[in-house]
């Protein structure tokens, strides 16, 4: 079975995350569930159920030394949904937080590593965003903005038809497939 390393933020799309995993699931992935410290809480009466649906723990942080790693090796990561502050965190390299560590080292690892933003218009028109986007480009991110992708919104503003988890799993599927064939 393939492993999905499916990394989260604090945005609101990170609710669905169970619908997700068994989306995922159903297209044959072994999903690993990854969260930023903000987002454990605010999903912390769901973590032993999210923990329970992949059969491996949600993690937050990396394991002691000398303890092994709970998890199988990843063939693909998932990145989504991304604030704007963990893309400008990953592209900078600054790597305090567990999944953002995790996200760098798979894509200088050569894992097929996409992500999906979740951010608004004003968050857009900082130059910081459009730099990071590209230096994640250029590090072989699969970055998902754009027509066909994601769309900012307005601040405070819902999506027009919700995140779209959608193409972001259809991206790993065809990043697993790829690397299948490499």
């Amino acid at each position: 079975m393939r492993t999905l390393y499916l990394f989260c933020s604090a945005a609101p799309p990170v609710f669905n995350v169970a619908s997700v995993i068994e989306d995922a699931q159903r297209r044959g992935w072994d999903v690993c569930l990854g969260l930023t410290p903000t987002t454990a809480r605010w999903l912390e009466h769901g973590l032993d159920g999210l923990a329970a649906l992949t059969g491996h723990p949600v993690r937050v942080e990396y394991e002691l030394p000398g303890q092994p790693d709970p998890w199988p090796a990843a063939d693909v990561v998932l990145f989504a949904p991304a604030t704007f502050t963990v893309v400008n965190e990953w592209a900078l390299g600054l790597t305090g937080k567990f999944v953002v560590s995790m996200a760098s080292q798979g894509a200088g690892k050569r894992i097929p590593t996409v992500m999906m933003p979740c951010v608004n218009d004003a968050h857009v028109q900082h130059p910081a965003f459009g730099t990071s986007v590209a230096t994640l480009r250029a590090t072989g991110v699969r970055v998902l903005f754009g027509e066909g992708t994601y769309l900012p919104d307005a601040p405070g503003a819902e999506l027009p038809g919700g995140f779209p988890w959608g193409a972001a799993l259809d991206a790993v599927e065809r990043a697993g497939r790829e690397q299948a064939g490499a």
